[in-house]
Parts: structure tokens; sequence; C-alpha cells
């Protein structure tokens, strides 16, 4: 069941009798009787479903006085004038399907935009509408994602190794390398530096043997040592049988 919903509501608007059209320049609100109007009363504008329907009703007890079927806009049901924007041209009817063109004015111009402006709501949501359904209704199209008759592709891999280069799947050569190791840390040529010298010790002078008969330096058995201090050599002068070496 489809209810009917109220688009806009205009307290006050003036209904005129219109001399036919005598030519195709359109319809001219000078021609009309201004100052009287036929007839005097309130607007509605309601749509049911996807019909809409401009309702001219008495301002007291709501008694209908014409109705006027609205199936698009702009279009013959409705057309503004040629020489003012407060000023319409209606077609109405009745229950018999009789119809006739009557003038419809606004005391301002406010009045008229509204009107102008939820016309074209409702036909652009009908429009959405029609749309929508006949989504519903088409079938589908699959989309064909297979390769046609002597068609090809051609991909060019790049592949992230784990020492973050990147390399070609085609190739297969590491990007960015010219194939030279690099030098040893530290530069060539450079020795590692000698152990350091052992700490002196005292060796006792064996029998028969004379510093004069120690063994050349660089032998590892024998070490050159520094004599002893003044005050010690002193102390110890009376011992001939150990040497300081």
């Amino acid at each position: 069941m489809e209810y009917e919903s109220v688009l806009i509501v205009k307290p006050e608007v003036f209904i005129y009798k219109i001399p036919p059209r005598a030519s195709n320049r359109g319809y001219r609100a000078a021609d009309w009787n201004l100052k009287e109007p036929t007839w005097t009363g309130r607007m509605r504008l309601v749509a049911k479903g996807t019909a809409c329907i401009l309702k001219l009703e008495d301002k007291t007890s709501g008694a209908l006085f014409a109705n006027c079927p609205i199936d698009t806009y702009p279009g013959v049901a409705i057309e503004a004038v040629s020489d003012s924007s407060r000023y319409f041209v209606i077609r109405v009817q009745d229950d018999n399907g009789r119809s006739a063109f009557l003038g419809l004015g606004f005391g301002d111009r406010s009045d008229s935009f509204d009107l102008n402006v939820a016309l074209q709501d409702h036909f652009k949501w009908v429009k959405n509408q029609e749309q929508i359904e006949k989504e519903k209704t088409e079938p589908k199209q699959e989309l064909d994602l297979g390769f046609k008759e002597g068609e090809t592709i051609k991909i060019n891999m790049r592949i992230t190794k784990k020492d973050g280069s990147e390399g070609s799947s085609r190739t297969g050569k590491k990007q960015g390398s010219s194939g030279v190791l690099p030098p040893p840390p530290g530069g060539l040529g450079k020795i590692a530096p000698p152990p350091a010298a052992a700490p002196a010790t005292t060796v006792r002078q064996s029998p028969g043997v004379s510093p004069a008969h120690r063994p050349a330096a660089g032998n590892s058995e024998w070490t050159d040592y520094a004599s002893a201090g003044g005050n010690q050599g002193q102390q110890n002068s009376a011992n001939a049988n150990w040497v300081q070496f």
C-alpha cells in the first residue's frame, strides 16, 4: 500500500482564466487580468509513489477545487510563463478526464521558487528509482578474464633478496654489483705487531758460565736484563754468586 506524502503547502495561491495561446512563443502573465483572480485558495503538492499531484483546495474547509496530475517537469502539465517567475500555466483534470488550462500565481517569488525545487527533487528521485528497478531486471554480464586466441602477457618480476638488494627473475644477476670483492678491513700491507716482551726475572748464574759467554740476543732461552739499582747492588755485593741480568 502506497501512502500519500506532502511535498509542499502554500496557504494562498491565485487562479486565473487565461486566453488561448495565439502562437508558440509561450504564455504571458501580462495578458491575464492579474488584479482580478478567478479563485483564491490553498495549494498542496503531494506524491503517492512516483505519481505527483498539485491540488487546489479551499482555505477553510479543504474542499477540492481542482487536480493537476504532473507526470514530468518541466512539461505540459505545468509550464512557466515567459514574462514572470511568479506565474505558471497548469493543466487541471476532472474525474471524467476532461482538462483545462488555468493560470497559477503566487504573491511572492520565494513561493514559486519552492514549488520549482519540490518538483525537481521529486522527479530526480523518480529517475533514480527507475534506474534501480532497471538494474534489478537486467541480467548481469559476467566479466570474461580469459586470454583471447594469440594473446600473450609479459611479466617482469623483481625479487628482493635477503641482503635487501633487488634482482630480476629473467637475468638472475645481482643489480648494482661490479663482481669485485671489497678489500679486507685495515688496509693492505699491514702486519700484526710482535707480542709484548716478557717481564724481567732474576736468573742465577750457572757455575762456570761467565757473563761474557751468554747466548746472543734473539735466543728465546736468554734475555738481556737491566742491572740492579745502586742501593740494592751495595746490599748484595757480598753475594758474588748472583748477577742481575
